[in-house]
């Protein structure tokens, strides 16, 4: 199959998205390609505006690919209730040239979007999903983050960091 061939729901293995190697990581970066091409689908069926769905879609890549897979090593269907308060809270913020909170809600917009799709599925259960939708709509304290970054003088970097750190890098 190419990767540009989206997956089929009802033949996803939620243990093939687990990464333990770079060569996993790889892998599962592909399989997540893929699972977002079918997301895609899933959102265009429903939604009228295709220039939306391309944005959601950018946004849970973004969170999916380079924060839960790459960066945390983390299986997208048995992710940690705390990932996204870390990606909106401190690893968008570091690892953006300009933070914006417009921005980041459309991010979180999509992250939602794609996990209701998943939910829908079967793929994550209820409770993951809600943990996801409610952690993603907590917008004002993102935005709040990002002028405490903005703000921050001196040695303050440390006393931001520490108020939402990021998980242990993987070995």
């Amino acid at each position: 199959m190419s990767a540009s061939t989206p997956l089929a729901f009802s033949q996803i293995n939620p243990d093939d998205f687990t990464v333990h190697t770079l060569a996993d990581e790889d892998r599962v970066d592909a399989l997540c390609h893929r699972l977002l091409l079918a997301v895609r689908d899933q959102l265009l069926a429903h939604r009228p505006a295709p220039a939306e769905v391309g944005r959601l879609c950018h946004g849970a890549d973004l969170f999916l690919r380079d924060f839960v897979i790459a960066a945390c090593g983390d299986n997208l269907f048995r992710l940690p209730p705390e990932r996204v308060r870390q990606f909106a809270g401190h690893w968008y913020v570091v690892n953006t040239l300009e933070p914006h909170g417009d921005d980041l809600a459309v991010i979180l917009a999509g992250i939602t979007a794609c996990y209701e799709v998943l939910a829908g599925h079967g793929l994550v259960s209820p409770a993951l999903h809600n943990a996801v939708a409610t952690a993603c709509a907590d917008l004002p304290a993102y935005r709040q983050r990002i002028d405490d970054y903005w703000a921050i003088v001196e040695d303050g970097y440390d006393r931001w960091r520490s108020a939402c750190p990021l998980p242990a890098r993987r070995p």
